[in-house]
């Protein structure tokens, strides 16, 4: 472990090198999504037309995110682009950093311990294919999934509420968190996240109103304008069975049934688990999240990270070190 900061800082290196040097590096075609969308504020109307080809002419890509989305994104629209994308690199990693140590408080790491096996996690993980895509594209997936793993760690309702229905407001799939609220009893943290989303529409329609109307009442739900559902890059049933069938699945019998028997595993695995295992309970959610949504591209599936650490310095821990807590030999 004692090489660990040299490797941390080895990775994040290696990783700009990639971003600035290589002839396909990152493009940040989300990002010039996330800023485009959000100066299309200034033109009224034009939130949903609007569309990035600059390196995607074969795919124009639109603006598929809440209307709450751009308005939070609208300050980004206002830096120079080249030092947006740096920022945005570092905000990701420093997230991604923040996810492994919540991981592992939740694990019973204690707060003064872990440190190194984080830096050494937060190295493995920024070359998992989902953090490669996430930094190549310019995602924002690693930082609601802190904002998801914090609402789990904290205590204070409001601020769980507060987390989960912001990020819910942003992109509609960190909802999918409010179930562990539920599932836990935490019936006033899954009240305010549910209130807080509910904020975040009624601010979208303060601030774009017919926009806002339009992509609730229209676009909601048409997975076709997000992208190909058969691709490879869609790791949801409905992905899979597209691609098996060779033609969108929809929602039909096969997706269903395959969801069904996706649902019954998981209250199966969260049965299983512990009370005390927050992380294992959340991860359960999430994953069936994951297959649930009708697109799931691969930088979506930046939750491996703490379901790794679950099973490595959790699961795996224990069975090795039973008398020990979990974390104990991993400082």
């Amino acid at each position: 472990m004692r090489a660990a900061p040299l490797l941390l800082i080895l990775s994040v290196a290696a990783r700009f090198a990639w971003t600035y040097l290589a002839p396909n590096g990152a493009n940040f075609v989300d990002l010039h999504v996330y800023v485009g969308g959000a100066a299309a504020l200034d033109r009224p109307g034009t939130l949903y037309s609007y569309v990035y080809a600059d390196q995607t002419p074969d795919f124009p890509l639109p603006f598929t995110y809440p209307p709450f989305a751009a308005v939070v994104f609208y300050p980004l629209h206002l830096l120079p682009f080249g030092l947006l994308a740096l920022l945005w690199q570092l905000a990701t990693m420093a997230a991604l950093y923040g996810a492994v140590r919540i991981s592992q408080r939740l694990l019973g790491v204690p707060a003064g311990r872990g440190h190194r096996a984080a830096m050494l996690w937060t190295a493995i993980a920024i070359w998992l294919e989902p953090l490669r895509s996430t930094f190549d594209y310019g995602q924002i997936n690693v930082l609601l999934m802190l904002a998801a793993l914090w609402a789990v760690y904290t205590t204070r309702w409001w601020l769980s509420g507060l987390l989960v229905g912001v990020a819910a407001g942003i992109k509609l799939t960190p909802a999918i968190t409010a179930v562990y609220l539920v599932g836990v009893r935490r019936w006033l943290a899954a009240a305010a996240s549910a209130v807080v989303f509910a904020a975040s529409v009624g601010v979208s329609l303060l601030v774009v109103g017919d926009q806002a109307r339009y992509y609730f009442t229209d676009l909601l739900g048409d997975a076709r304008r997000v992208g190909p559902i058969a691709t490879s890059f869609n790791q949801s049933w409905r992905g899979a069975i597209s691609r098996i069938l060779g033609h969108d699945a929809g929602f039909g019998p096969l997706v269903l049934t395959a969801i069904a028997v996706t649902a019954v595993l998981a209250v199966l695995a969260w049965r299983a688990l512990d009370a005390s295992d927050q992380l294992g309970k959340l991860l359960v959610v999430e994953m069936f999240g994951l297959l649930l949504s009708p697109i799931s591209w691969t930088h979506h599936w930046v939750w491996l990270v703490p379901l790794m650490i679950w099973v490595l310095q959790g699961r795996c821990a224990s069975a090795l070190a039973p008398e020990s807590s979990a974390g104990a030999g991993w400082g």
